[in-house]
């Protein structure tokens, strides 16, 4: 019998290493490898006849004489998941779409085949449940079972074979943590099982043109379960975010081969399963009647279209001798720069307060275009007077306090002045030529002069 060959793997950043070692050299991450077994040569040529039985032999082919119409995209019911994916799904994608337990990726996804069961073949694996407990969730969601193909299994040859008889034009794997490939000695949810089972089933769906959802777990921390590798031989990787306790889940992509990453989809959980949010700003603007002081409201752009947001800031006298700078978000770092930047070209020091930052909803802001609006929110609690209500603030801060413009800024200023805003202070830069209807628009190329026209 031929020895094992093993490999140590690191499940944050992918790296190998000959042997087992307390901290990874690449990542510096520490309790993140593990062993890893690499499978025989021989098994190759095992495998491609027994799960890929019926492919069609490799050929050479120029670039422009692939046929594209014979593979169009599809739609998945679900506008904001489309959106998400980059118009719909592609034939042969292979798509996975982590998140916390309980934020509901069995449920979009089991609806999803439901619906699309109606029209075309659709499979529905399931390695975590029994099929008596999908159809009782899908009978208390109410959706149609009378379509969808159910497979309670985890062994991936398996999947493989009884899919190649079926020929479904769409599958839902759930969840990559519980599926094993035979070859492989691990245990299933070890860095070797994930990271075969996931290549496994990867090449299957692009050699039969079959569109593939992989559900994955996700670690304490936040981050998808398993090796980086996963990440990097799927095509589309997505995370459904949201609170346990909380009523809407925000679907966002980190990886998009067909499509714009950090694209945003907004579904809100309801008896009847998740629903699609049409407009995700109102919820985001849910402010109460009465204004009070440290409350803006900005634009920030998300993959394709603008979203209001309301950035709330509390600036309170500090005890200590190191005041607290507290964001959630946003980034902490930026906000001590912005804090300085208003000292030296706006004349307000804030040595002996204690800053606290919130975005409202949930969401997080990584793009610099609110610089503006938290430091007005900031200054607007400072000094304890409200800004006005029908104000729309967007724009980046630099470090000689001059206002930059940011992408998008016409699409931003149409969008606030669909939600009925009233003046708006952006960039210089940004300031269309041909003014819009019902919005007083305030350009500004320095901070100072965006603090003037608060006065």
């Amino acid at each position: 019998m031929a020895k094992r060959k093993t490999a140590y793997v690191c499940s944050d950043c992918g790296a190998e290493f000959p042997r087992w070692q307390g901290q990874c050299s690449e990542c510096k991450a520490w309790n993140t490898i593990s062993e890893f077994v690499v499978s025989p040569a021989k098994t190759s040529s095992r495998t491609v006849h027994s799960g890929y039985a019926g492919q069609t032999a490799a050929k050479i082919e120029r670039l422009n004489a692939i046929d594209l119409e014979a593979l169009p995209r599809f739609s998945s019911g679900f506008k904001e998941l489309d959106r998400v994916l980059g118009g719909g799904i592609v034939p042969g994608a292979a798509m996975l779409i982590g998140g916390s337990p309980g934020a509901g990726k069995s449920t979009l996804l089991l609806q999803v085949m439901c619906t699309m069961a109606a029209g075309q073949s659709a499979l529905y694996v399931t390695g975590e449940e029994s099929l008596q407990q999908v159809a009782m969730r899908a009978n208390r969601l109410g959706l149609p079972d009378d379509k969808l193909m159910m497979l309670a299994e985890t062994n991936v040859e398996t999947i493989c074979e009884l899919a190649l008889q079926n020929k479904p034009r769409i599958m839902v794997i759930d969840s990559i943590q519980v599926m094993h490939v035979a070859d492989v000695q691990s245990a299933p949810g070890s860095v070797s099982q994930v990271r075969e089972s996931a290549a496994y089933l990867t090449r299957f769906a692009k050699q039969h043109h079959i569109s593939m959802f992989i559900v994955g777990h996700v670690t304490k921390d936040g981050n998808l379960a398993g090796p980086k590798v996963l990440e990097h031989c799927i095509d589309s990787s997505m995370m459904l975010d949201g609170d346990s306790d909380g009523r809407y889940r925000t679907l966002r992509s980190h990886k998009n081969r067909f499509g714009a990453v950090n694209e945003l989809g907004v579904f809100a959980m309801t008896e009847r399963g998740l629903k699609e949010v049409k407009n995700p700003s109102a919820i985001f603007l849910s402010r109460s009647e009465h204004q009070s002081p440290g409350s803006s409201v900005m634009v920030i752009w998300e993959g394709t279209r603008p979203l209001l947001v309301e950035i709330q800031a509390l600036v309170d006298y500090s005890q200590m001798a190191n005041p607290r700078r507290v964001t959630v978000g946003l980034e902490q770092n930026r906000l001590a720069m912005l804090l300085a930047v208003l000292h030296r070209h706006g004349n307000v020091q804030m040595n002996d307060q204690d800053v606290f930052v919130n975005v409202v909803g949930g969401v997080k802001v990584s793009e610099t275009s609110a610089d503006l609006a938290l430091l007005l929110a900031i200054l607007s609690s400072f000094r304890n007077r409200p800004l006005p209500r029908e104000l729309i603030v967007f724009g980046e801060v630099g470090l000689a306090g001059e206002i930059r413009p940011v992408p998008n800024g016409t699409e931003r200023i149409l969008e606030a002045a669909k939600h009925g805003f009233k003046r708006a202070i952006v960039p210089k830069a940004n300031a269309p030529k041909q003014g819009v209807e019902g919005l007083q628009i305030v350009p500004v190329s320095q901070l100072s002069e965006a603090l003037d026209a608060l006065v």
